[in-house]
């Protein structure tokens, strides 16, 4: 079981990982903001994946994932973003963070081995991992 950080705007998607995640077994921070993911690390401690949307208001994904690091000393902290946004110029600037982006919609699969990947290998393995559960039948 680990610790992830999920901070996305919309309640909906926020509930859906939030669920889905918990049902795997992991322990989940759940946010709807920037400032409100920072209050909760500094509550429960540094996750050890941070899920992000990119778009929200007050302060973007990539933002957060930039203080979360700062904050908690966690310069390696895996980082997953999960946005509708799929821009040449967003992706590149999650890629320089050393950050995977995956596109909304999403698929519970995909997300869940990027999440373990990051969990067991970090980075690299999550896109070995990504590719792996693109061609995998869906569970039950």
């Amino acid at each position: 079981m680990a610790q992830l950080l999920v901070v996305e705007d919309n309640p909906d998607i926020l509930h859906l990982i939030w669920t889905q995640m918990r049902a795997r077994g992991h322990q989940v921070l759940g946010a709807a903001s920037g400032p409100e993911a920072l209050a909760a690390v500094e509550l429960w401690g540094p996750p050890q994946v941070a899920v992000l949307d990119v778009a929200m208001p007050s302060m973007d994904g990539l933002e957060l994932l930039q203080q979360l690091r700062a904050t908690t000393g966690m310069q390696e902290l895996p980082a997953i973003f999960l946005s509708a946004r799929v821009d040449r110029e967003t992706v590149e600037a999650a890629h320089r963070l050393g950050a995977a982006y995956l596109a909304k919609p999403f698929m519970e699969e995909i997300l869940y081995a990027a999440i373990e990947a990051a969990l067991t290998s970090g980075y690299e393995g999550i896109w070995t991992a990504i590719e792996a559960a693109k061609h995998r039948p869906p569970s039950p």
